[in-house]
């Protein structure tokens, strides 16, 4: 029942966790929360995202080529299409954090012990496919405004887009075609990760239960788009640099997102208050 189990959860139900709403003050007091997370160990969370900012320059170098050009920008956005997969050790620090346990860096890694861990990757998958599908979508917008044909070099390239009546509809037609991509993975994914990691629900509750989040916390749920999207701006600025800051604290931002979203089961309620009871 492995395909079951991953679909359902461990416990062959479908059971929907309880979705609360929140506010706009919940969502900066989770990038907050996120900060303190980061501060607590920076130079390990720094070494351990150092993956994201050198992955980044390692793809800005490689689309450096005329070929590889116009496909430059979809590749650098669509890291935000893939991130809430590959920030699972940031979620996982947090959690260790929550319960009081050993947040050294290479905790991010039992993240691969998780029993939801099937879920998990199966989620994964579905963001690496939209992600194909938005590189596929941007490169035949780009063939069908400008042709098949290759740029002759970055100076032409930039001209195409910024001195041609082509090249702005690009950027406004991209933007849009960006913006559906994007909504589509925040609407099943802005808590889809954490819960999993969390609770094995199984892949079908989790994403469901990302949707009912949004849909009852869209201003909220907005407001988190549009910091995450700004952030990852600023870093790729920074050429890719600023990602090594703002990837780990929106990934353990994310988590206590998560928190204040979805309703805890009674045990974590339980467990959270015996804590202040045992540092008596």
């Amino acid at each position: 029942m492995a395909q079951f189990h991953v679909i359902a959860g461990a416990n062959d139900t479908s059971a929907y966790p309880e979705v609360r709403k929140i506010s706009v003050a919940d969502v900066f007091a989770a990038l907050r929360q996120g900060l303190d997370d980061f501060w607590e160990k920076p130079s390990h969370y720094v070494f351990l995202c150092l993956i994201y900012p050198v992955a980044g320059l390692v793809l800005a170098r490689w689309s450096s080529g005329a070929n590889a050009l116009p496909i430059l920008f979809p590749l650098m956005s669509g890291f935000a299409l893939i991130g809430p997969f590959a920030a699972l050790g940031l979620y996982e620090i947090s959690r260790r954090r929550e319960l009081g346990l050993d947040t050294s860096w290479q905790h991010a890694l039992e993240v691969r012990r998780s029993p939801a861990m099937p879920s998990i990757f199966a989620v994964g998958i579905l963001l690496f496919a939209i992600f194909i599908v938005w590189l596929l979508t941007a490169q035949a917008l780009y063939v069908s405004l400008f042709g098949p044909a290759a740029p002759e070099s970055i100076s032409a390239f930039l001209n195409q887009v910024f001195n041609t009546s082509e090249g702005w509809r690009m950027i406004i037609l991209g933007n849009a075609i960006g913006f559906v991509f994007s909504v589509v993975v925040l609407c099943t994914s802005v808590i889809t990760f954490p819960l999993l990691l969390d609770r094995d629900v199984g892949a079908l509750a989790a994403v469901v239960t990302s949707i009912k989040a949004v849909l009852a916390n869209p201003i909220p749920m907005l407001l988190w788009g549009l910091i995450v999207a700004a952030l990852l701006f600023v870093g790729f600025l920074t050429l890719f640099v600023g990602l090594a800051i703002f990837i780990p604290v929106l990934g353990h931002a994310t988590w206590h997102l998560y928190r204040k979203v979805v309703a805890p089961l009674p045990s974590v309620e339980v467990q959270k208050a015996a804590k202040p009871r045992a540092r008596r």
